[in-house]
Formats: C-alpha cells, sequence, structure tokens
C-alpha cells in the first residue's frame, strides 16, 4: 500500500480520466448499474474510477475502456514507436566512431 498521496499531477490526471470515462458512458446512454455489469464489477468501483480513485485496478479500467468499445487505447497508451525520450536515449548510445573489424 502506497504511504505518501500521489502528487498533484497525477492526482489531477487520474480526475480528468474518470471525468472522461463518465462522459463517455453517459454519451452513450449507460446506467452505472447496467455499466458496472457490464465492466464485471460493483457500482462502487465504478463510482470511484469515475471519480479518479488512484486505489482502483488496471483491470477495472481496461474492463471500463472494453465495455465503452475503447480497448484498443490502452494498447497505444505507451506506444514505444512514439516515445520521444526512448528513441533519444537510443540515439545518444550509439557508438560515436565504428571501427572496422580486423580480419581474423
Amino acid at each position: 500500500m502506497r504511504s505518501k498521496p500521489y502528487p498533484p499531477s497525477v492526482q489531477r490526471a487520474l480526475r480528468s480520466l474518470g471525468s472522461d470515462i463518465r462522459i463517455a458512458r453517459k454519451k452513450r446512454r449507460m446506467p452505472t448499474a447496467d455499466f458496472a455489469a457490464r465492466m464485471d464489477v460493483s457500482p462502487g468501483t465504478l463510482a470511484r474510477l469515475e471519480q479518479g480513485d488512484a486505489g482502483v485496478s488496471v483491470g477495472a479500467l481496461a474492463m471500463a475502456l472494453l465495455a465503452l468499445g475503447e480497448l484498443r487505447r490502452l494498447d497505444e497508451l505507451i506506444d514505444v514507436s512514439k516515445d520521444d525520450t526512448g528513441l533519444l536515449l537510443d540515439v545518444d548510445s550509439l557508438p560515436k566512431r565504428i571501427r572496422r573489424r580486423s580480419a581474423l
């Protein structure tokens, strides 16, 4: 269990994610009880997810995305081909010089 509170930036991001899930559910005209049943979670867990509670499992988030028809978004969350920092680090680790290999 985490003893320290999450940084404000993480809390804001989770609240925003929860709000986006709530809006997407409402746009699809899904009552909370039906949506929670599709997610296979309790209505309380859904409420916590929509409030941005950091203690809700990633599995519950994945099920919410599945119920919304947006599971592919989880696959795209950290796409290594779009990880600018990782790509820059790869370039930085390249050798400065390449020497011809000597014949054996």
